[in-house]
């Protein structure tokens, strides 16, 4: 792993977004996981090295960058876990995919279950998908749906459309471990650079040197019943598919008009 990674005190320092007695709110980097990583390292293994107890309130993927809330005491944790469990909590993230042809607006509404070599699957068919077009709709018939499957609904928004990729921004309802990226491969249009859904013809061949999935913004209720939401941008390695069809200026103005879409 990359040291720099790996040094808490650093990581700490620049990444940041939000913090006070009760919590953490850190940019996460691409490539460290958040916890139980079982021959690597991870957040709360790095910063328990450093003197620092931290409990994690959600996950996000090992490749996926961005937002992520820590508990900083055992009697906060439970509250913030709760909203989660509640639903109460709003996440954004951001992905790249290696597609075009996404409706503006969408909703997958396919159940997730645990298939062979611990893999997340949809639990149903492949071929049992149906897309409804005037809803903008992907599901499949309650009938379909294999035992020990769990609802999942992402909800998304498109906001760019260039040669051969697309920018959108996701709303996940449920928080299903890989939620995102298998919804947006089981219904054609995986995310850039992921390993678990490489390009046929390469893992280079869309451009991506990394996972193009990030969590971008957070919003959550603190102790004191106040409404935080925390953000922030993906870095360059993100953008790097679309880099020569979207300059930096346009990223940024694209930012704020997905912001009004948030739940």
């Amino acid at each position: 792993m990359d040291t720099t990674l790996t040094d808490w005190a650093k990581l700490r320092a620049e990444r940041t977004l939000a913090e006070t007695e009760e919590y953490l709110v850190l940019d996460k980097p691409a490539g460290v996981s958040v916890t139980g990583e079982r021959h690597e390292t991870d957040l709360v293994r790095i910063a328990k090295e450093a003197g620092e107890q931290l409990i994690p309130v959600h996950r996000i993927d090992k490749v996926t960058s961005g937002v992520v809330l820590l508990a900083r005491t055992q009697a906060a944790h439970g509250p913030l876990t709760r909203q989660f469990a509640l639903r109460t909590v709003h996440k954004t993230y951001l992905a790249i995919t290696r597609s075009l042809g996404l409706p503006p607006a969408g909703t997958v509404d396919l159940p997730l279950c645990v298939g062979r070599k611990n893999r997340i699957r949809v639990g149903a068919p492949r071929e049992d998908i149906t897309f409804d077009p005037e809803a903008a709709r992907w599901s499949v018939p309650e009938a379909s749906v294999r035992s020990r499957s769990y609802p999942s609904l992402t909800t998304f928004t498109r906001a760019w459309e260039g040669g051969r990729h697309t920018l959108m921004a996701l709303y996940p309802t449920t928080g299903r471990r890989h939620q995102i990226r298998v919804h947006l491969a089981w219904i054609g249009h995986p995310i850039a650079g992921d390993p678990l859904f490489p390009a046929p013809d390469g893992p280079s061949s869309d451009g991506a040197v990394r996972t193009c999935l990030h969590a971008w913004r957070l919003s959550f209720d603190d102790a004191q019943g106040r409404r935080v939401t925390v953000s922030t941008e993906p870095t360059g390695e993100f953008w790097a598919p679309v880099a020569a069809e979207l300059a930096p200026l346009d990223r940024v103005s694209l930012l704020p008009r997905l912001g009004a879409g948030d739940p």
